[in-house]
């Protein structure tokens, strides 16, 4: 989540490498040079990455030879050596350089970290809330941060990315299901952000307790979700769409149900979730290959994703070609579908739609647009994000039909600040206050109790 720091917050200067640090990397620079050196004369380097446990193991063990010559020369001019403390972390430092993440794994282990930002030397930790830290560079200059994030990209789970002068463009999963995206060439320095997800995925109640969600909200999306009706989450980035939707579908997904999710980038993780309960399946779009081919896209998937015969379709977030295989999936008898959208209000959720469904090769005009929008989506749920990183549900809105270059809907529940409870603006439509009264959400209820749940 890319959050702006309250104004009265300064950020520190970064701190300088540590001693230990420095010797770290003097090390891993050494030892790359000795590795890459043998593995040239045995004819087996291959695309310039170390990686694998044979390769950490040979890298170990000439981590040892470097450390033990420095130790032989620092006792024969009379200086101290390092000691054993040092001396292993000096080790496990230099092994991750070359063969992990290198500077990133401390960062990636460190607990409460939301996103990684480095630009050259430059690296900040942000832990939400407007709280920002610098830390140690990760790199000594944009040729290191590059190297390291090649080989990161080389070793890519969902398969081998480029990132160089003709790829300068990155996005991609690491192994601990984080998402790293970078830059290079067309930016003033390579750029690198990476995205944390929480090991332990929120649920709805976590949410209710840090007040992104109150009582009446809660109330409403689970019924709305559990009576599998048609939902878009939308808000900025890093607004917590998808911990929203993740949450959601959690709580709404019957036994029974076969759900496929499909993602650009694999941050759901439903199928974790729901593996003891029902069948789901995963599916990831894929970029084109080093030679330009095998590319596979959102849209693509969403309309394969129909052949799979899902009770309901999941999408991480639509913002392109695909929203019209999404309204279409929605309006297709796969009631229960889900997506987020990137839009600042409800809204704009409808401007949106009509942007993506005119850019799509079918281009659909505004009334065609409002007319598909209409007949897909039930419920529309936007999540606010105030200067000091508070995130909340302000607002929930009934799509009820279109009119030409207007979609007809009612804004049913409105909390315009985080703190204290929204209201029940109007009730929803008979038919649907019917359906979330059988599951659960009683507007009449809150009606009698002022508006509030």
């Amino acid at each position: 989540m890319t959050l702006i720091p309250h104004p009265s917050v300064e950020t520190p200067p970064a701190p300088s490498p540590t001693p230990v640090e420095a010797v770290a990397r003097a090390v891993a620079r050494a030892v790359a040079e000795r590795v890459t050196s043998r593995l040239l004369a045995e004819g087996r380097l291959e695309a310039g990455a170390v990686g694998g446990e044979e390769a950490r193991r040979r890298v170990a063990s000439v981590v040892d030879e470097v450390l033990d010559a420095m130790a032989a020369d620092a006792l024969a001019q009379g200086r101290a050596p390092l000691d054993a403390a040092q001396e292993q972390q000096v080790r496990t430092l230099a092994v991750a350089r070359i063969c992990g993440m290198g500077g990133l794994e401390p960062l990636l282990a460190e607990p409460g970290v939301h996103n990684i930002l480095i630009t050259g030397e430059k690296v900040i930790v942000d832990f939400g809330g407007g709280r920002r830290e610098p830390r140690p560079p990760v790199a000594a200059d944009d040729a290191e941060l590059a190297a390291l994030v090649r080989r990161i990209a080389a070793s890519s789970p969902s398969g081998e990315r480029r990132f160089d002068a003709s790829s300068p463009l990155l996005s991609m999963e690491l192994p601990d299901g984080s998402r790293l995206s970078a830059v290079m060439e067309v930016s003033r320095r390579v750029s690198v952000a990476i995205r944390r997800h929480s090991r332990h995925a929120l649920d709805l109640n976590a949410l209710q307790s840090s007040d992104m969600l109150d009582g009446l909200a809660r109330g409403l999306l689970e019924a709305a979700a559990s009576a599998r009706m048609n939902l878009l989450i939308s808000g900025a980035t890093g607004a917590g769409k998808t911990t929203l939707l993740r949450a959601l579908a959690v709580a709404a997904v019957a036994p029974w149900e076969r759900v496929v999710t499909v993602e650009d980038s694999l941050e759901l993780n439903l199928d974790r979730s729901l593996e003891a309960r029902c069948d789901c399946v995963v599916l990831q779009a894929r970029p084109a290959n080093v030679e330009g081919v095998g590319e596979v896209t959102l849209a693509e998937l969403v309309r394969h994703a129909l052949r799979l015969s899902p009770d309901r379709v999941i999408v991480g977030e639509t913002r392109g070609p695909e929203t019209i295989a999404l309204l279409n999936a929605m309006s297709m008898g796969t009631d229960g579908s889900m997506a987020t959208i990137h839009a600042g209000s409800s809204a704009q959720v409808f401007t949106k739609i009509a942007a993506y469904t005119a850019q799509a090769p079918e281009r659909l005009s505004l009334e065609a647009a409002n007319l598909l929008a209409a007949s897909a989506v039930h419920l529309v749920a936007p999540i606010a994000v105030d200067p000091r990183g508070r995130r909340w549900v302000s607002s929930i809105r009934e799509v009820l039909g279109a009119e030409g270059v207007h979609v007809v809907s009612n804004e049913v529940y409105h909390r315009p600040r985080p703190q204290g409870a929204g209201r029940l603006l109007v009730a929803p439509s008979s038919e649907r206050a019917d359906v979330l009264a059988a599951h659960g959400f009683d507007a009449a209820a809150a009606f009698s109790a002022g508006g509030a749940w």
